[in-house]
C-alpha cells in the first residue's frame, strides 16, 4: 500500500484566501491537486489551464521548474495560483520615474 503526503493548494483574493490541506499519492502533480481541492468550484474565475501556479513563490515552468501538469509534488509542497495581474510592475515604476521626474523640473 502506497503511503500518502500531505500537500496544499492556496488562492487569495483581496478579501480572502482559502488553504486546502490535501492527502494524495506520491507522483500526484500541482495541476491534479488543483483539481482534486476542489478550490475550481468555489473560484470559478480560475483558469487552471492558463493562470500560473507556484511552489512556495517559485512559479511552476521557469527557473528549470516543471509545468503545473508535469510538476510532481513532495511532501508538505504549497501550491499557489496566481491571479493575472492587473498592471504590468515595470509599467507602474516608469509612470511614476516620469511624474517624479516633471515634478522635479517644475521646481
Amino acid at each position: 500500500m502506497t503511503e500518502l503526503i500531505t500537500v496544499e493548494v492556496a488562492y487569495a483574493l483581496p478579501q480572502k484566501q482559502v488553504l486546502k490541506s490535501l492527502s494524495v499519492e506520491p507522483g500526484t502533480t500541482a495541476l491534479e491537486a488543483v483539481k482534486m481541492s476542489g478550490i475550481l468550484e468555489s473560484f470559478p474565475e480560475i483558469d487552471a489551464s492558463k493562470d500560473s501556479m507556484g511552489i512556495f513563490s517559485q512559479v511552476l515552468g521557469t527557473k528549470g521548474l516543471s509545468e503545473p501538469a508535469q510538476y510532481q509534488l513532495q511532501p508538505m509542497d504549497r501550491v499557489e495560483i496566481y491571479r493575472p495581474l492587473i498592471a504590468d510592475p515595470k509599467e507602474v515604476r516608469r509612470r511614476r520615474a516620469a511624474e517624479a521626474k516633471a515634478k522635479r523640473a517644475q521646481t
